[in-house]
């Protein structure tokens, strides 16, 4: 088994609604994102996935989705001022907790046909959530 790893930096903002706690409150992070494919076999050009391709796809969707954006949960009544004033904001159905923001990567790099196997979401220097297929 093959495997190949493209790691991602972005700033975002958030905040976690109905937690009780300091990310109940808007708050930013600088995040770093391990995003690893997994193949059987190479391509004709020997690799798993050229790392071009990658960045040229998830790191294009995430600077432009997620890079200098507010992720709040969907309800939020923070959306409306937000956007009130033109600020960037991305919705998520969930808590925008890093686990949930490493799936949602994982699920995005699905679905530009990568053999994704994990994505490492860090929140901060310390602290990270990874979401893995079995």
């Amino acid at each position: 088994m093959f495997t190949v790893s493209r790691e991602f930096t972005f700033c975002y903002g958030h905040r976690l609604l109905d937690y009780n706690g300091k990310c109940a409150h808007p708050h930013g992070h600088n995040a770093k994102v391990l995003i690893e494919l997994q193949n059987e076999a190479l391509d004709q050009d020997g690799m798993v996935l050229d790392f071009t391709e990658l960045k040229r796809t998830i790191g294009q969707w995430l600077e432009d989705f997620l890079d200098h954006q507010m992720i709040l949960q969907d309800g939020d009544p923070l959306v409306p001022v937000l956007r009130e004033m033109g600020e960037p904001v991305f919705l998520m159905s969930e808590k925008p907790t890093a686990e949930n923001l490493a799936k949602l990567v994982f699920e995005k790099s699905g679905e530009f046909g990568f053999p994704v196997a994990a994505v490492t979401f860090w929140e901060t220097e310390k602290c990270c959530a990874e979401y893995r297929t079995d």
